[in-house]
């Protein structure tokens, strides 16, 4: 069954004078999905999110929010849509369950600032002055000024960046809690490990466009069929055997203590294990096997608009040589 459409972002379009940020861009969320926006700098996702929580007004094409206008119903959105930026003020004097209740006051239905101060593992900290919190506390504290009103949709904007290892699985446990009860969360981070993990599906933005829209695991198998096959062996293995199991120039060695590591680049893997394992004449091992990733895909598509920019000359790049010719 699917989900109800909770966001819905048609022909989106915003300039800036003569600069094109957003570039017709579309998309839905359903109810309870983790969404990702993952791109280089400059690629659109904060324009496009300043749009969804009503900050922008569209140049062209239309934002729904809950079935709202964000930008002309600002006061309904805000009330069921709450926004954890990378960084914003607090008060250097309030402590943290003080923070919690103040921000909770703004809602008529807030969750207990104490439950909240356990969801982003700040019970130690709650009666710490803001002021007095570490980088990463003062983030989750952010977070926890997000979700003290009971949001249906939660936009997180980098929400691990400066949280050390422990914090950040905890985030991600509590972004999965929040999926669990129904809240839909928009993600955007450069992270791609965060994006497989939690996203249900991504889009990645170049250049203000959708390059490509689906689940970690669907563009993989959609964009990147090629693997790498890696193992070690004695020096004088003669490796033209297994010259016809790779891609054309895809085998590369290196010498390492003593021994040879031999990477295969393969789209099928299976069988380049098989036969290194039954090859007499190859005595392979340490082998390692390593599949498509979405930052392989990310790199790829960012390097693709770049060599297409390189060949379209931008409007900015024709008025330069305009000028100085």
């Amino acid at each position: 069954m699917q989900s109800e459409v909770v966001i819905t972002v048609e022909g989106l379009v915003k300039r800036y004078g003569e600069f094109e940020a957003l570039r017709g861009i579309e998309f839905e969320v359903g109810r309870g999905e983790v969404f990702g926006f993952v791109g280089p700098n400059g690629a659109g996702k904060t324009t496009t999110i300043e749009c969804i929580v009503g900050l922008r007004r569209p140049t062209e094409g239309t934002v729904r929010v809950l079935g709202l206008d964000p930008a002309a119903n600002r006061p309904q959105t805000t009330a069921h849509v709450a926004v954890q930026t990378q960084s914003a003020s607090l008060f250097d004097t309030l402590s943290v369950i003080e923070t919690l209740r103040l921000f909770g006051s703004f809602h008529k239905n807030p969750l207990d600032p104490d439950d909240v101060v356990h969801q982003v593992g700040l019970q130690d900290e709650r009666d710490h002055r803001s002021k007095n919190l570490s980088g990463g506390q003062a983030r989750r504290l952010l977070l926890g000024v997000a979700l003290v009103g009971d949001p249906e949709i939660v936009v997180l904007d980098e929400p691990s960046a400066g949280l050390d290892p422990a914090a950040r699985q905890n985030l991600w446990m509590l972004i999965a809690a929040l999926r669990k009860r129904g809240v839909t969360v928009l993600l955007s981070t450069h992270d791609m490990e965060e994006a497989t993990s939690l996203c249900d599906r991504v889009a990645i933005l170049v250049a203000g466009r959708v390059a490509a829209l689906g689940s970690p695991a669907e563009l993989v198998r959609q964009r990147s069929a090629e693997s790498t096959v890696s193992f070690t062996v004695p020096t004088n293995t003669n490796l033209d055997s297994l010259a016809a199991l790779a891609e054309p120039g895809g085998i590369v060695t290196s010498v390492i203590r003593g021994a040879v590591r031999v990477t295969i680049a393969t789209s099928d893997p299976d069988r380049v294990l098989r036969r290194v394992t039954f090859e007499p004449s190859v005595k392979a091992s340490e082998f390692d096997i390593r599949n498509g990733t979405l930052e392989d895909i990310f790199i790829e598509l960012a390097h693709e608009e770049q060599s297409e920019r390189g060949r379209k000359p931008t409007a900015s790049t024709s008025k330069w040589k305009k000028a100085h010719s």
